[in-house]
Protein backbone atom coordinates (compact mmCIF):
# COMPACT_ATOMS: atom_id res chain seq x y z
CA UNK A 1 0.00 0.00 0.00
CA UNK A 2 1.21 3.29 -0.97
CA UNK A 3 2.34 5.78 1.92
CA UNK A 4 0.67 9.28 1.48
CA UNK A 5 4.22 11.12 0.77
CA UNK A 6 4.69 8.00 -2.05
CA UNK A 7 1.06 8.99 -3.46
CA UNK A 8 2.15 12.75 -3.51
CA UNK A 9 5.14 12.16 -4.91
CA UNK A 10 3.46 10.00 -7.66
CA UNK A 11 1.00 12.80 -8.44
CA UNK A 12 3.68 15.08 -8.59
CA UNK A 13 5.42 13.55 -11.55
CA UNK A 14 2.67 12.12 -13.47
CA UNK A 15 1.55 16.26 -13.71
CA UNK A 16 4.73 16.67 -14.33
CA UNK A 17 4.88 14.20 -17.42
CA UNK A 18 1.94 16.18 -18.39
CA UNK A 19 3.12 19.20 -18.40
CA UNK A 20 6.17 18.21 -20.49
CA UNK A 21 4.22 16.92 -23.46
CA UNK A 22 4.59 18.85 -26.58
CA UNK A 23 7.68 20.56 -25.25
CA UNK A 24 9.11 21.16 -28.85
CA UNK A 25 9.86 24.85 -28.25
CA UNK A 26 12.04 24.49 -25.23
CA UNK A 27 13.94 22.11 -28.38
CA UNK A 28 13.45 24.83 -30.89
CA UNK A 29 15.16 27.66 -28.65
CA UNK A 30 18.51 25.93 -28.58
CA UNK A 31 19.03 27.02 -32.26
CA UNK A 32 18.88 30.26 -31.49
CA UNK A 33 21.60 29.65 -28.82
CA UNK A 34 24.01 27.30 -30.37
CA UNK A 35 26.44 29.92 -31.45
CA UNK A 36 26.89 31.33 -28.30
CA UNK A 37 30.21 30.97 -26.09
CA UNK A 38 30.03 28.27 -23.65
CA UNK A 39 31.59 28.90 -19.92
CA UNK A 40 31.45 25.48 -17.66
CA UNK A 41 31.37 27.02 -13.86
CA UNK A 42 32.34 24.69 -11.02
CA UNK A 43 30.24 25.71 -7.91
CA UNK A 44 31.49 26.11 -4.41
CA UNK A 45 29.93 26.13 -0.97
CA UNK A 46 28.13 28.79 0.63
CA UNK A 47 29.33 31.65 2.68
CA UNK A 48 31.59 31.66 -0.60
CA UNK A 49 31.39 32.29 -4.52
CA UNK A 50 32.55 31.10 -7.38
CA UNK A 51 35.03 33.33 -9.27
CA UNK A 52 33.16 35.49 -11.37
CA UNK A 53 33.47 39.18 -13.35
CA UNK A 54 31.71 41.88 -11.85
CA UNK A 55 31.67 44.00 -14.96
CA UNK A 56 30.76 41.27 -18.41
CA UNK A 57 33.33 41.12 -20.92
CA UNK A 58 31.95 40.59 -24.20
CA UNK A 59 28.44 39.75 -25.36
CA UNK A 60 26.06 37.28 -23.87
CA UNK A 61 26.96 33.31 -23.06
CA UNK A 62 25.73 30.17 -22.04
CA UNK A 63 27.14 30.06 -18.18
CA UNK A 64 26.94 26.29 -17.31
CA UNK A 65 26.49 24.65 -13.88
CA UNK A 66 26.12 21.66 -12.31
CA UNK A 67 24.44 20.55 -8.97
CA UNK A 68 23.56 16.91 -7.36
CA UNK A 69 21.06 16.76 -4.82
CA UNK A 70 22.05 15.19 -1.55
CA UNK A 71 19.47 13.52 0.87
CA UNK A 72 21.87 13.30 4.59
CA UNK A 73 21.32 13.64 8.13
CA UNK A 74 23.19 16.73 9.28
CA UNK A 75 23.97 18.40 12.82
CA UNK A 76 21.99 21.56 13.18
CA UNK A 77 23.34 22.95 16.70
CA UNK A 78 25.96 22.31 19.61
CA UNK A 79 23.83 19.97 21.17
CA UNK A 80 23.68 17.41 17.90
CA UNK A 81 20.90 17.95 16.85
CA UNK A 82 20.27 16.66 13.82
CA UNK A 83 18.37 17.38 10.47
CA UNK A 84 17.30 14.66 7.98
CA UNK A 85 18.58 17.25 5.21
CA UNK A 86 17.67 17.55 1.88
CA UNK A 87 20.37 19.27 0.04
CA UNK A 88 21.44 20.93 -3.49
CA UNK A 89 25.02 20.22 -3.61
CA UNK A 90 25.46 18.50 -0.26
CA UNK A 91 24.96 22.29 1.65
CA UNK A 92 22.77 24.57 3.65
CA UNK A 93 21.85 26.83 1.44
CA UNK A 94 22.67 25.66 -1.83
CA UNK A 95 25.32 27.27 -3.68
CA UNK A 96 25.18 31.29 -5.24
CA UNK A 97 25.14 30.83 -9.29
CA UNK A 98 26.48 34.01 -10.68
CA UNK A 99 25.92 35.24 -14.48
CA UNK A 100 25.15 38.08 -16.25
CA UNK A 101 21.79 39.83 -17.88
CA UNK A 102 21.17 38.23 -21.10
CA UNK A 103 23.35 35.13 -20.70
CA UNK A 104 21.77 32.20 -20.18
CA UNK A 105 22.19 30.06 -16.93
CA UNK A 106 22.26 25.96 -18.05
CA UNK A 107 21.76 23.96 -14.95
CA UNK A 108 22.17 20.01 -15.09
CA UNK A 109 20.02 18.94 -11.50
CA UNK A 110 21.38 15.30 -11.09
CA UNK A 111 19.26 12.98 -8.61
CA UNK A 112 21.81 10.43 -7.96
CA UNK A 113 19.79 6.48 -7.02
CA UNK A 114 21.03 6.63 -3.85
CA UNK A 115 18.61 9.32 -2.59
CA UNK A 116 14.85 7.83 -2.25
CA UNK A 117 12.88 11.31 -2.85
CA UNK A 118 12.05 13.12 -6.33
CA UNK A 119 12.95 16.68 -6.38
CA UNK A 120 13.27 19.31 -8.92
CA UNK A 121 14.37 23.35 -8.78
CA UNK A 122 12.24 26.43 -8.97
CA UNK A 123 13.99 29.17 -10.14
CA UNK A 124 12.64 32.27 -9.25
CA UNK A 125 14.98 34.42 -11.64
CA UNK A 126 13.83 32.29 -14.72
CA UNK A 127 10.81 33.20 -17.00
CA UNK A 128 8.47 30.29 -17.29
CA UNK A 129 5.77 27.72 -15.70
CA UNK A 130 6.79 26.76 -12.02
CA UNK A 131 9.97 28.52 -12.62
CA UNK A 132 11.50 25.57 -14.43
CA UNK A 133 9.43 23.09 -11.84
CA UNK A 134 8.35 21.11 -14.33
CA UNK A 135 10.94 20.56 -16.43
CA UNK A 136 13.07 19.33 -14.17
CA UNK A 137 11.21 17.28 -11.62
CA UNK A 138 13.86 14.30 -11.51
CA UNK A 139 12.96 10.89 -9.73
CA UNK A 140 16.33 8.89 -7.72
CA UNK A 141 18.72 7.67 -10.66
CA UNK A 142 17.56 10.79 -13.35
CA UNK A 143 19.12 14.33 -14.29
CA UNK A 144 17.63 16.90 -16.30
CA UNK A 145 19.59 19.88 -17.75
CA UNK A 146 17.29 23.23 -17.47
CA UNK A 147 18.03 26.65 -19.57
CA UNK A 148 16.65 29.95 -18.95
CA UNK A 149 17.49 33.28 -20.26
CA UNK A 150 18.48 35.86 -17.69
CA UNK A 151 16.58 38.95 -18.47
CA UNK A 152 16.60 40.68 -14.81
CA UNK A 153 19.38 41.56 -12.73
CA UNK A 154 19.17 41.08 -8.98
CA UNK A 155 19.45 38.39 -6.73
CA UNK A 156 16.74 35.55 -6.26
CA UNK A 157 16.39 32.51 -4.63
CA UNK A 158 15.69 28.74 -6.21
CA UNK A 159 14.28 26.22 -4.08
CA UNK A 160 12.30 22.53 -4.41
CA UNK A 161 8.86 22.56 -5.33
CA UNK A 162 7.96 19.10 -6.18
CA UNK A 163 4.10 19.70 -5.24
CA UNK A 164 1.63 20.39 -2.61
CA UNK A 165 3.20 19.32 1.14
CA UNK A 166 5.97 18.28 -0.27
CA UNK A 167 6.96 22.23 -1.55
CA UNK A 168 7.30 23.40 2.08
CA UNK A 169 8.74 20.37 3.90
CA UNK A 170 11.54 20.23 0.90
CA UNK A 171 12.73 24.29 1.70
CA UNK A 172 12.47 23.83 5.62
CA UNK A 173 14.76 20.34 5.11
CA UNK A 174 17.30 22.60 3.21
CA UNK A 175 16.64 22.73 -0.35
CA UNK A 176 16.58 26.25 -1.34
CA UNK A 177 19.83 28.39 -2.73
CA UNK A 178 20.17 32.13 -4.75
CA UNK A 179 21.05 33.20 -8.44
CA UNK A 180 22.69 36.30 -8.43
CA UNK A 181 22.19 38.69 -12.25
CA UNK A 182 24.49 41.16 -12.49
CA UNK A 183 23.58 43.89 -14.55
CA UNK A 184 26.27 43.96 -17.41
CA UNK A 185 28.04 47.05 -16.56
CA UNK A 186 28.32 46.13 -12.98
CA UNK A 187 26.61 47.45 -9.84
CA UNK A 188 25.43 50.82 -9.45
CA UNK A 189 25.17 53.32 -6.35
CA UNK A 190 22.05 55.34 -5.79
CA UNK A 191 23.55 58.12 -8.30
CA UNK A 192 24.15 55.40 -11.08
CA UNK A 193 27.90 55.88 -10.69
CA UNK A 194 30.01 51.84 -10.35
CA UNK A 195 30.38 50.10 -7.07
CA UNK A 196 32.95 47.63 -6.81
CA UNK A 197 33.19 44.82 -4.29
CA UNK A 198 36.25 43.38 -2.69
CA UNK A 199 34.74 40.53 -1.02
CA UNK A 200 31.25 38.61 -1.55
CA UNK A 201 29.89 36.57 1.47
CA UNK A 202 26.11 34.57 0.55
CA UNK A 203 24.33 33.63 3.76
CA UNK A 204 21.09 31.78 3.43
CA UNK A 205 18.57 31.71 6.32
CA UNK A 206 17.08 28.70 7.59
CA UNK A 207 14.23 27.58 9.51
CA UNK A 208 14.15 24.22 10.30
CA UNK A 209 11.27 22.24 12.21
CA UNK A 210 12.63 19.52 14.19
CA UNK A 211 10.01 17.16 15.69
CA UNK A 212 10.32 16.07 19.76
CA UNK A 213 9.70 12.73 21.27
CA UNK A 214 7.22 12.59 24.25
CA UNK A 215 10.66 13.52 26.64
CA UNK A 216 11.10 17.16 24.95
CA UNK A 217 14.12 15.90 23.13
CA UNK A 218 14.78 16.22 19.39
CA UNK A 219 14.21 13.04 16.95
CA UNK A 220 16.27 11.42 14.90
CA UNK A 221 14.93 9.26 11.98
CA UNK A 222 16.48 6.68 9.47
CA UNK A 223 16.42 8.57 5.94
CA UNK A 224 15.15 11.93 4.24
CA UNK A 225 11.43 10.40 4.16
CA UNK A 226 10.85 8.99 7.54
CA UNK A 227 10.44 12.55 9.46
CA UNK A 228 7.60 13.63 7.19
CA UNK A 229 4.50 12.88 9.10
CA UNK A 230 5.74 14.54 12.11
CA UNK A 231 7.79 17.24 10.86
CA UNK A 232 4.14 18.67 8.99
CA UNK A 233 2.76 18.83 12.29
CA UNK A 234 5.81 20.66 13.83
CA UNK A 235 5.47 23.07 10.24
CA UNK A 236 2.07 23.78 11.08
CA UNK A 237 2.26 25.31 14.37
CA UNK A 238 5.03 27.78 12.28
CA UNK A 239 6.94 27.87 15.08
CA UNK A 240 10.50 27.15 14.31
CA UNK A 241 12.97 25.35 16.63
CA UNK A 242 15.86 26.77 14.60
CA UNK A 243 16.74 29.72 12.97
CA UNK A 244 19.97 29.47 11.42
CA UNK A 245 22.72 30.87 8.70
CA UNK A 246 24.72 28.29 6.22
CA UNK A 247 22.64 24.95 8.06
CA UNK A 248 23.70 24.78 11.35
CA UNK A 249 23.97 27.82 14.81
CA UNK A 250 27.23 28.83 15.01
CA UNK A 251 28.31 27.66 11.48
CA UNK A 252 29.41 31.35 10.52
CA UNK A 253 31.80 32.00 13.83
CA UNK A 254 34.92 31.02 15.58
CA UNK A 255 37.33 29.66 12.82
CA UNK A 256 34.59 29.99 10.37
CA UNK A 257 33.88 33.61 10.54
CA UNK A 258 33.78 35.65 7.70
CA UNK A 259 37.12 37.13 6.83
CA UNK A 260 37.60 41.38 5.58
CA UNK A 261 39.91 44.18 6.15
CA UNK A 262 39.34 47.56 6.75
CA UNK A 263 38.66 49.62 3.98
CA UNK A 264 37.48 46.28 2.05
CA UNK A 265 33.90 46.60 0.42
CA UNK A 266 31.72 43.64 0.98
CA UNK A 267 28.61 42.38 -0.83
CA UNK A 268 26.72 40.52 1.56
CA UNK A 269 24.11 38.21 -0.17
CA UNK A 270 21.66 37.09 1.85
CA UNK A 271 18.23 34.82 1.03
CA UNK A 272 15.31 33.30 2.74
CA UNK A 273 12.91 31.32 1.04
CA UNK A 274 10.32 31.17 3.72
CA UNK A 275 9.89 33.75 6.16
CA UNK A 276 10.55 37.23 6.27
CA UNK A 277 14.08 38.00 8.08
CA UNK A 278 15.61 41.46 9.20
CA UNK A 279 19.46 41.57 8.50
CA UNK A 280 21.84 44.02 11.16
CA UNK A 281 25.46 44.26 11.14
CA UNK A 282 25.87 45.29 13.98
CA UNK A 283 28.80 48.11 14.28
CA UNK A 284 28.50 48.57 10.76
CA UNK A 285 25.45 49.73 8.38
CA UNK A 286 24.48 48.74 4.97
CA UNK A 287 26.12 51.53 2.65
CA UNK A 288 24.19 50.37 -0.36
CA UNK A 289 21.14 48.12 0.08
CA UNK A 290 19.13 46.29 -2.44
CA UNK A 291 16.36 45.27 0.18
CA UNK A 292 14.13 43.76 -2.33
CA UNK A 293 17.49 42.03 -4.33
CA UNK A 294 16.50 43.90 -7.43
CA UNK A 295 20.05 45.71 -9.57
CA UNK A 296 17.61 47.54 -11.78
CA UNK A 297 16.31 49.61 -8.96
CA UNK A 298 18.36 52.27 -7.11
CA UNK A 299 20.04 50.97 -3.62
CA UNK A 300 19.17 52.47 -0.45
CA UNK A 301 22.05 54.32 1.67
CA UNK A 302 22.80 54.16 5.33
CA UNK A 303 20.39 50.97 6.64
CA UNK A 304 20.83 50.19 9.67
CA UNK A 305 18.98 46.83 9.48
CA UNK A 306 16.66 46.02 6.24
CA UNK A 307 14.41 43.63 5.40
CA UNK A 308 14.46 40.56 3.51
CA UNK A 309 11.01 38.99 2.49
CA UNK A 310 10.36 35.20 2.72
CA UNK A 311 11.10 33.61 -0.66
CA UNK A 312 13.27 36.31 -1.47
CA UNK A 313 16.84 37.47 -1.79
CA UNK A 314 18.52 41.13 -0.92
CA UNK A 315 22.30 42.43 -0.73
CA UNK A 316 23.78 44.69 0.88
CA UNK A 317 27.40 46.47 0.08
CA UNK A 318 29.73 47.78 3.01
CA UNK A 319 32.75 49.11 3.20
CA UNK A 320 34.03 48.53 6.76
CA UNK A 321 35.66 51.40 8.82
CA UNK A 322 36.98 49.46 11.96
CA UNK A 323 38.88 46.32 12.97
CA UNK A 324 36.98 43.55 15.76
CA UNK A 325 34.51 41.35 15.48
CA UNK A 326 31.38 42.33 14.18
CA UNK A 327 27.74 40.03 14.74
CA UNK A 328 25.77 40.06 11.59
CA UNK A 329 22.46 38.68 12.99
CA UNK A 330 18.38 38.62 12.45
CA UNK A 331 17.48 41.61 14.23
CA UNK A 332 14.74 39.37 15.92
CA UNK A 333 16.85 38.94 19.04
CA UNK A 334 15.30 36.25 20.10
CA UNK A 335 15.88 34.23 17.20
CA UNK A 336 19.26 35.69 16.89
CA UNK A 337 20.50 34.39 20.30
CA UNK A 338 18.15 31.69 21.38
CA UNK A 339 17.66 30.07 18.27
CA UNK A 340 21.18 30.40 15.87
CA UNK A 341 20.71 33.60 13.50
CA UNK A 342 23.88 34.77 14.40
CA UNK A 343 26.97 35.11 12.15
CA UNK A 344 30.44 36.84 12.28
CA UNK A 345 32.67 39.06 10.26
CA UNK A 346 36.34 39.26 11.41
CA UNK A 347 37.95 42.21 10.59
CA UNK A 348 41.62 43.29 10.91
CA UNK A 349 43.51 46.89 10.21
CA UNK A 350 43.81 49.74 12.32
CA UNK A 351 41.66 51.27 14.73
CA UNK A 352 40.36 54.91 14.21
CA UNK A 353 39.82 56.85 16.80
CA UNK A 354 38.04 59.39 15.14
CA UNK A 355 35.27 57.00 14.70
CA UNK A 356 34.94 55.33 17.89
CA UNK A 357 36.66 56.04 21.44
CA UNK A 358 36.73 55.06 24.76
CA UNK A 359 36.20 58.40 26.61
CA UNK A 360 36.84 57.05 30.33
CA UNK A 361 37.16 53.59 31.33
CA UNK A 362 34.26 51.94 33.57
CA UNK A 363 35.04 52.71 37.12
CA UNK A 364 33.42 53.43 40.39
CA UNK A 365 30.43 55.82 40.82
CA UNK A 366 31.62 58.82 43.28
CA UNK A 367 28.75 58.59 46.34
Amino acid sequence: MLTRREALLGSVLAAAAVATVGSAPVMAAAKDVAGLPREKVTLVSPPFVHAHDQVAKGGPRIVEFTMKIEEKPMVIDADGTQLNAMTYNGTIPGPLMVVHEGDYLELTLINPDTNTLGHNIDMHAATGGLGGGELTLVSPGEQATLRFKATRPGTFIYHCAPGGAMIPWHVVSGMSGAVMVLPRDGLKDDAGKPVHYDRIYYLGESDFYIPRDEQGKFKKYDSAGDNYDDTVKVMRGLIPTHVVFNGKAGSLTGENAMKAKVGETVLIVHSQANRDTRPHLIGGHGDFVWEQGKFANPPAKDLETWFIRGGSAGAALYTFRQPGIYAYVNHNLIEAVELGATAHFTVDGKWDDDLMTQVEAPKAIAS
